[in-house]
């Protein structure tokens, strides 16, 4: 567990964002998340050049044991219904209630999870619904 921890210290907090070349002079690349490799031959960016943007690489990926975690250090789950809630352990989840769900069946999924001792992500948005 210790090693998990160190590692979720050095968890990168901020990654750049993968823009594709030339997204902010062309309107249909208004989509500036849909990236591309850069594959011209005379492309700055795939010679990394400085003054560019940053490609996607191996070197930003995070550590496979900690990858996907919340910070907290609990693996995120989307919960629907309360059939959902029973098989995860609250040590281990961390649980997103789905935007889906109605006020109605919300109220009661945030009532049984504290019950259960669950943490609720996206709690603020279940405290504005009580």
């Amino acid at each position: 567990m210790s090693e998990m921890k160190r590692l979720m210290q050095r968890l990168k907090k901020s990654k750049p964002q993968f823009h594709r070349r030339l997204f902010h002079e062309f309107a249909k690349f208004k989509n500036r998340d849909s990236w591309r490799k850069p594959k011209g031959i005379d492309n700055p960016m795939r010679r990394k050049l400085k003054g560019t943007p940053p490609t996607v690489e191996i070197g930003y990926k995070n550590p496979e044991i900690i990858r996907g975690l919340h910070p907290s250090g609990l693996r995120p789950i989307v919960v629907e219904n309360k059939s959902q809630i029973e098989k995860l352990d609250p040590k281990k989840h961390i649980v997103y209630i789905s935007k889906r769900v109605g006020l109605r069946k919300k109220l009661e999924l945030v009532k049984s999870l504290k019950e259960k001792g669950f943490r609720i992500a996206n709690e603020v948005e279940a405290k504005e619904v009580e």
